[in-house]
């Protein structure tokens, strides 16, 4: 990966991680030991003066080494 790209990738996550730091903290403790095949993840989005929209996916062996890459890109 280009090294521009990753230091893009850093400061946009310093930013996010200040902006959020509770979420930050709940990724934290939810992937500090990465979750195992089978696992649900639910995602929910609620916007203003809308009806919240949900959704789940059962993690697969590939979506593991996926959420592994990112995670070591990360440090």
């Amino acid at each position: 990966m280009n090294p521009a790209t990753i230091m893009k990738l850093m400061n946009a996550k310093m930013q996010f991680a200040g902006s959020h730091p509770k979420f930050m903290a709940f990724l934290q403790s939810v992937f500090t030991k990465l979750p195992e095949e089978g696992t649900i993840v639910e995602f929910v989005v609620t916007r203003p003066g809308e009806e919240p929209v949900k959704a789940n996916i059962k993690l697969k062996q590939s979506d593991l080494e996926l959420l592994a890459e990112l995670k070591e890109l990360m440090q």
